[in-house]
C-alpha cells in the first residue's frame, strides 16, 4: 500500500512517496520536483505552483505567498503583520482572523489561510496520484518545530480539507534525520545530530541527542530574517544596478520591474548550485528594453558574503547553549533548498571539518523523503491518535517567562523554562513585594524570534500554574488549557 510524505515550507513545497519499501519525490506537472508554495487567482480558476509565481508580476495583488506563515495565527498576532507589510495581496480582519482581499472577479471575496493551504496540498496530492498512476490519501505532513498547537492544527485541517488521511504530524528536523536512516540502527550509546535548514524565508538549526532511535531535541534556532530570499534580493539589486550602468534608467523602485528582476535572479541562484556561471535574461524588463546579465559564482558569493556569514553564525551560539562543541557533533543533516548552495555547504565543512556532512539526498526534498519514510512505517497500523504527532520528544518550543516589576517599575522577564526543556517539567518562582497584598496578577509569556514577548499560548499541552502565600499557606490554582 502506497503512502506519501509531503513537507509544506513557507516558500514550496514537496511530496514523496512510499511504495515498495522506498521513498521518492516524484515531480509536478511542470516537470519540478519542487513546487512554489503560491496561489493565483484568476477570474475563473486558481493556479498553484510556478505558473502562479511567474503570473505574480502581472497579478500581484490576488496572489498569495508564504501563506504558512499565517496558518492558525489570530490577525493581530505580530507574524500576522509582519506578513500584511509584506504581501501584495491584501490582509483584512474579519473576526480577529486574517483573511486575503481577492478582487479577481466581479465581486471581492475573502479567503482565509488555511483554504489557500488547501490549494497547495490539494496540488501536492494530484502530483503523488499523477505519478501513482492512483488514488493516495494516507500522509504524514511536516511541520516546523517552532510550530504552536493552533498553527499544527491549521496546517492538519488544510490538508484533510484537501483529501488526505493525515497519519501524522512529524516535526521537520525528526524527518531530515529519518531521511538519513539516522536513529534507526540498533545500537546502543548516544550521538548528537546538528539539523540545518536554510529555507526560502527562514533559517532553522537544531542539536539533537539520538539515543536507541528516540530524538530529544536539546538546542534550536529560528531566524525568520535570513533565507533564500535574502541572497535573491542581493542578486536582483545588482542586477538593477547593471541595468542602470548599462541603460541609465534605475528600476529599483518600480516594483513590477523588480518583481521580474527577483524572478530572474532566482532562477540564476539555483542555476549558480551547479554551475559556475548563470544568464539572467528579462524581457522588456523597462520602457521595453530588454535586459541580459551573465553572473558569476564567484560574483554571487562576494554580493552575499554577510549574509552566508549571517547563516552560519547562529551555529555555534546553538552549540555553546546546548553545552556541545563542535567535535561533540556526530552529524550534520543539511535540508532546505539555499543548503544547496555550495560556499555555504564549505563554510559549514569548516566549521566541522571532522564531522560527516549528509548531502547526498537533494537538501530541498529531504524532508518530504523522510515523512513518506515515516507514512510507510504507519500505514495499515490501526489505532494512531491524534496524541501520536511527533517522533521527537515533547520539548518547549520557544522560552516561557514570567513577568515581574523591579523596584523602579521596569518590566522583568524571568526566564522559568527555557526553550528545549523536555516536557513535563516543572519549575518553582518567588515572588514578592511591599505592603499588604490582597491579589496578584501573574503574566506569563512565550518569546517569539524577533525578540518580542507574547502572552502565552497553550504549547502542546496545558500549563498548570499553582500560587501559595508563604505565610498563611493560602493556594490558588488555576489551568492554562492548549490554545485550538
Amino acid at each position: 500500500m502506497a503512502a506519501i510524505g509531503v513537507h509544506f515550507g513557507y516558500t514550496c513545497a514537496c511530496v514523496a512517496i512510499f511504495k515498495d519499501g522506498r521513498a521518492d519525490v516524484v515531480a509536478n506537472d511542470a516537470g519540478d520536483r519542487v513546487t512554489p508554495a503560491v496561489v493565483g487567482y484568476r477570474d475563473t480558476e486558481q493556479i498553484v505552483g510556478i505558473a502562479a509565481k511567474q503570473g505574480r508580476v502581472r497579478n500581484a495583488a490576488n496572489t498569495v505567498v508564504k501563506v504558512k506563515q499565517v496558518l492558525g495565527r489570530s490577525f493581530d498576532d505580530p507574524e500576522t503583520q509582519i506578513h500584511r507589510k509584506e504581501t501584495k495581496c491584501q490582509v483584512v480582519n474579519k473576526a480577529e482572523k486574517p483573511y486575503y482581499e481577492i478582487t479577481a472577479g466581479d465581486h471581492p471575496q475573502y479567503v482565509a489561510p488555511e483554504d489557500v493551504a488547501k490549494l497547495v496540498f490539494h496540488k501536492m496530492k494530484e502530483t503523488a496520484q499523477s505519478a501513482l498512476g492512483s488514488d493516495v490519501t494516507e500522509a504524514v505532513i511536516t511541520v516546523p518545530f517552532e510550530f504552536a498547537h493552533a498553527q499544527k492544527h491549521a496546517l492538519r485541517e488544510a490538508a484533510e480539507a484537501a483529501g488526505f488521511h493525515v497519519l501524522r504530524l512529524i516535526h521537520e528536523p525528526a524527518a531530515a534525520l529519518l531521511a538519513y536512516n539516522i536513529g534507526q540502527e540498533c545500537h546502543s550509546g548516544k550521538s548528537h545530530v546538528l539539523v540545518y535548514k536554510l529555507g526560502g524565508t527562514s533559517l532553522s538549526v537544531t542539536v539533537l541527542q539520538v539515543n536507541g532511535g528516540m530524538f530529544r531535541v536539546l538546542s534550536t534556532h529560528t531566524d525568520h530574517s535570513i533565507g533564500g530570499e535574502s541572497f535573491t534580493q542581493a542578486l536582483a539589486q545588482h542586477l538593477a544596478a547593471e541595468f542602470k550602468r548599462t541603460f541609465k534608467h534605475d528600476v529599483s523602485s518600480n516594483a513590477r520591474a523588480m518583481l521580474k528582476l527577483m524572478n530572474g535572479a532566482d532562477m540564476a541562484k539555483h542555476s549558480l548550485s551547479t554551475l559556475g556561471s548563470a544568464n539572467c535574461f528579462v524581457d522588456s524588463l523597462h520602457d521595453g528594453i530588454d535586459f541580459e546579465c551573465n553572473v558569476s559564482r564567484a560574483r554571487f558569493e562576494l554580493l552575499c558574503s554577510s549574509l552566508f556569514n549571517k547563516s552560519i553564525q547562529p551555529i555555534r551560539a546553538l552549540l555553546e547553549k546546548a553545552g556541545l562543541s563542535a567535535s561533540s557533533i556526530n552529524k550534520v543533516v543539511l535540508c532546505g533548498g539555499s543548503a544547496r548552495i555550495p560556499r555555504l555547504q564549505q563554510m559549514i565543512r569548516e566549521m566541522f571539518p571532522d564531522v560527516e556532512l549528509l548531502s547526498s539526498a537533494p537538501p530541498d526534498e529531504v524532508i518530504a523523503v523522510g515523512a513518506a519514510l515515516e507514512a510507510g512505517l504507519l500505514v495499515g497500523r490501526d489505532g494512531l491518535g491524534p496524541e501520536e504527532e511527533s517522533v521527537t520528544v515533547d520539548v518547549s518550543a520557544t522560552d516561557i517567562l514570567v513577568k515581574e516589576l523591579d523596584e523602579t517599575g521596569a518590566e522583568v522577564f524571568t526566564v522559568l523554562l527555557p526553550s528545549g526543556t523536555p516536557l513535563p517539567a516543572r519549575r518553582h518562582h518567588i515572588l514578592s513585594g511591599g505592603g499588604q497584598l490582597s491579589s496578584l496578577c501573574l503574566e506569563i509569556y512565550q518569546r517569539i524570534v524577533r525578540e518580542e514577548y507574547l502572552p502565552l499560548q497553550g504549547q502542546d499541552g496545558s500549563v498548570h500554574v499553582s500560587c501559595v502565600e508563604q505565610i498563611t499557606g493560602r493556594s490558588e490554582v488555576v489551568t492554562i488549557a492548549a490554545s485550538s
